[in-house]
This record gives C-alpha cells, sequence and structure tokens, in this order.
C-alpha cells in the first residue's frame, strides 16, 4: 500500500512527546514506551519533532536522538513515520534531509514563526521540501506560533505535487472550511488527505462531509496532541466516525462534545492553552507512562486550576480514558 493510500485510509497518528528525566535529560526508556504504547495501541502513523514533542529540541541536540528512537520502535511495522520540520529555508532543508536519511516517510511543514516570509516564498519553500520528501502541510493557530493563511494560499498550496496530506489545526471553522475548499476546487481530493488538528473539534470533524456545491470530501483521520493520550479510545472513535454515514445520531454529538470538553482540559484552553503540553504529560504521568511533566522550557507548566479539571473530565467522562489498557502493558512497554 502506497503512502497516500495509507493515509487516505484515514489514520491515528499521535503527536509524539518527549520523555524526561527530573535532571531534564532524555529518558530513553520512557520515551521508547511511549512509541510501544502508541503501537499497541494500533495508531497508523507517529509524528515526531512536532509541537507536542518540544521544537526546543533543536536547541539542544535532541531532534535526532528522538527520530532514531521512534524510528527504531515503529520498524517492521506499517505505521506511517512523520518527522517534523520547521524554520527557516536553510534549517528546514537540513530537517528534511535528516527525516529521509532516517527513513521517514514524509514531513509534517510547519510554516510557523516565519511572519516575515511572504506567501510566495512560503510556497517556494514548501515546494523545495516537497522535492526532497513528501510533505504533511500544516495550518497552525496562531496561539500556538502559527499564523492565518488567506484562500488563495491554500489553492495554491493544494497544487504542490508531493503533498500528501494537510492537517488543519487553526482551531477555528472558518480557516478549516477554506483548506477544504481549496482542495476541492483543485480537484485534488482523491490525492490529498485531509487530517484534522483541530483539537476542539475532533470527532464533528470526522463525522462530516463537505460540500460546497460540487464534489464532497471527508476529514479522514486525525494528527494530535490529543491522541498522544488514550490513544486506543481514539482509535474506536475513529472507527465508529468511519462506519457512520447517516444522519449523526444525538449519542455521537454528545460523545464529540465530550471529547472536546477533555480536551479544554489537557490543552489548557481556559489559559490561552499555555498548559497544552504539560497537560499532555500530566495525563501520561497518571497513567505511569511518563514520570514527570518536566518540559525543556521552564515556562512549560500545568496553569492554575488545570489539574483539578483534569480530575473532573477523568470523573465524568471514564468511557474515554484508556487507563486499564495502559496499567495491563505498561511493564511490558518499560522493561
Amino acid at each position: 500500500m502506497t503512502l497516500r493510500e495509507k493515509l487516505k485510509n484515514g489514520l491515528v497518528i499521535p503527536a509524539h512527546p518527549l520523555a524526561l528525566t527530573s535532571a531534564k535529560q532524555l529518558d530513553e526508556r520512557r520515551q521508547r514506551a511511549l512509541t510501544r504504547y502508541y503501537r499497541a495501541a494500533g495508531a497508523g502513523g507517529v509524528a515526531v519533532g512536532v509541537h507536542t514533542t518540544q521544537f526546543a529540541i533543536r536547541s539542544v541536540g535532541l531532534l535526532r536522538p528522538v527520530l532514531e528512537l521512534a524510528a527504531e520502535e515503529v520498524h517492521g511495522s506499517n505505521m506511517v513515520k512523520i518527522a517534523g520540520v520547521c524554520g527557516p529555508f536553510a534549517a528546514a532543508v537540513a530537517e528534511a534531509e535528516l527525516a529521509c536519511s532516517l527513513g521517514y516517510d514524509a514531513v509534517l511543514l510547519s510554516m510557523g514563526g516565519l511572519q516575515s516570509l511572504t506567501l510566495d516564498e512560503q510556497l517556494a519553500r514548501a515546494s523545495t521540501i516537497a522535492s526532497i520528501m513528501p510533505v504533511v502541510g500544516f495550518y497552525l493557530q496562531p496561539l500556538a506560533g502559527g499564523q492565518i493563511f488567506p484562500y488563495r494560499f491554500w489553492r495554491k498550496f493544494v497544487e504542490i505535487e508531493n503533498l500528501v496530506a494537510i492537517k488543519m489545526a487553526p482551531f477555528n471553522r472558518y480557516q478549516t472550511l477554506e483548506v477544504v475548499r481549496a482542495v476541492l476546487h483543485a480537484g485534488r481530493e482523491n490525492d490529498i488527505a485531509l487530517y484534522t488538528g483541530n483539537d476542539d473539534n475532533i470527532l464533528i470533524d470526522l463525522l462530516t462531509e463537505f460540500n460546497f456545491g460540487g464534489n464532497s470530501a471527508r476529514i479522514v483521520g486525525g494528527l494530535l496532541g490529543h491522541w498522544a493520550v488514550w490513544t486506543k479510545t481514539a482509535l474506536a472513535h475513529l472507527n465508529l466516525a468511519k462506519q457512520s454515514r447517516s444522519p449523526v445520531a444525538g449519542d455521537l454529538l454528545t460523545l464529540a462534545q465530550q471529547i472536546t470538553d477533555a480536551n479544554a482540559a489537557f490543552f489548557d484552553a481556559a489559559n490561552s492553552f499555555a498548559g497544552c503540553i504539560s497537560g499532555i504529560h500530566e495525563v501520561l504521568r497518571r497513567q505511569g507512562l511518563l514520570d514527570g511533566i518536566w518540559c525543556l522550557d521552564p515556562k512549560d507548566a500545568l496553569s492554575p486550576g488545570q489539574s483539578e479539571e483534569i480530575d473532573r473530565v477523568y470523573c465524568a467522562y471514564p468511557h474515554l480514558n484508556d487507563d486499564a489498557f495502559v496499567q495491563q502493558h505498561l511493564d511490558e512497554w518499560l522493561r
């Protein structure tokens, strides 16, 4: 099966966190355990070196080791390996070449932090990376370092030949629709897989058939920080969405609301997502997969009241977590 076929089938792709010791060194044992967890849970791929992995890994020499560990753990499986690529032109090219040399299948190309570039320069950068290896486009919300792109940008972006998917994470329905519309108007809905990164609307994205008066398209899977936790349950939710081709039942809409509510706690929506990485770490810590919630940037920490919010969603939605599954296999993954 080709990479495009795998992505079009719709996959659960967790955005891989970074496991650190209390001394803020790479915790290789727990880093491997996380990847083993995602593989055992049935994830279709992993995205490594992305926002959830912490962009600061580049400044402390951890990008290559973290990419290597994940590649080793998924070797021999059908999981899609996606490496995060960011930064100015030369840095992005070097990271894409590194990912290619390590056997990754595609890169998730961040366009954040590059506000000084014109739209044409952004397109040229993306085209250059696509000449090295397949690209997954990434619409990142401004609060996480991204920027807003107009429809005309996406209409040109989807013409890039080696673009295999787009992760839409503007956390904004209007901007999400513009990307889908650009893919449909370009006639590339059969070539480019649409993936949700909208942590505030995961199940709604997966259940919606988009139609702009012509052909239709669906968001087929997710590449999500939210799916870095409770991953086995996330796979069940994706399969449920795939099976639903009739009008959405009220119970599914309720489930969508519950997932969004849980995400608000993990990603610290009440505080403009300041604790998003720490929230993911906290759930993994509670499950025993991480030893602590340490981050490279000392500002990355739980916000006041965030732990209590995680307590609340754990109590309110016990059917969403996969704690029992993790406990069953934790010793095996941490061996």
